[in-house]
């Protein structure tokens, strides 16, 4: 699998950045009819397929609905489905007003067990990028990230200084996810983890489990720990068109 094929950007995904920078900019206002699947094949060049899926997705991310006979139209904030919002949590700790630090405790590349290879479609014992990074807000531990990522979709990955940049931020300039799977649990701590967080005895841990997807390929698999008495997931927000893995 060569770098070129997995880091393009699909021609379905240009046709919805198009649309969502429209919508963004105010040239489609909620409400709105947006071109047609004719209209976007002409303008951009496409297939007619290519701008079907495109209008599909945004009518199943909730931003666009599609009325049989009339055509797409830009939904209203109300008509969005719920879902957890893809954010670098440096932007998010910044948002609060406080600081955002971070601290690198493993970089390098380590041989896949087989169910891990398995989930990046590699033989056992292939080649991953691997970190560990500690996220302080305000000096204190909130989140603990590991993350294995595909050689193949981020070859520079372990030449980064990602005590000056997050992870998220990087991976995100390559291309953005076009799928993302997420599962959340609760885990009891064990002491490494108890340490790092700096968790009090019987405190909490909440688990974010994240896989992201470019195209066909699995790009990265990765687990988020936060202190449960001082974390948590879920908010309101209104979707935006960004992906991050």
């Amino acid at each position: 699998m060569s770098h070129a094929r997995v880091t393009a950007t699909p021609r379905y995904e240009r046709v919805k950045r198009h649309l969502l920078a429209g919508m963004r900019s105010g040239r489609w206002s909620v409400g709105a009819r947006l071109p047609s699947e004719p209209e976007l094949v002409a303008t951009l060049g496409v297939a007619r397929m290519t701008a079907n899926r495109a209008l599909r997705e945004l009518t199943d991310a909730g931003l666009v609905r599609r009325v049989r006979g009339l055509g797409s139209f830009v939904a209203a904030p109300g008509q969005r489905s719920p879902l957890i919002e893809l954010r670098d949590i440096g932007d998010d700790i910044a948002a609060r007003g406080h600081a955002h630090a971070m601290r690198v405790l493993q970089l390098g590349a380590v041989r896949a067990p087989a169910p891990l290879a398995h989930a990046f479609a590699l033989r056992a014992g292939a080649r991953l990028f691997h970190s560990l990074v500690l996220h302080l807000e305000d000096g204190k531990p909130i989140m603990l990230e590991e993350r294995h990522v595909s050689p193949a979709f981020a070859p520079r990955y372990l030449e980064q200084d990602f005590g000056r940049q997050t992870t998220a931020h990087y991976l995100q300039g390559i291309a953005p996810a076009s799928e993302v799977e997420h599962t959340v649990l609760a885990v009891r701590a064990d002491a490494p983890l108890r340490r790092r967080l700096a968790l009090a005895a019987g405190e909490p841990c909440l688990r974010l489990l994240r896989q992201t997807w470019v195209g066909d390929e699995l790009a990265t698999r990765n687990v988020f720990s936060y202190p449960g008495s001082r974390y948590s997931l879920g908010s309101r927000y209104a979707l935006t068109p960004r992906g991050a893995p």
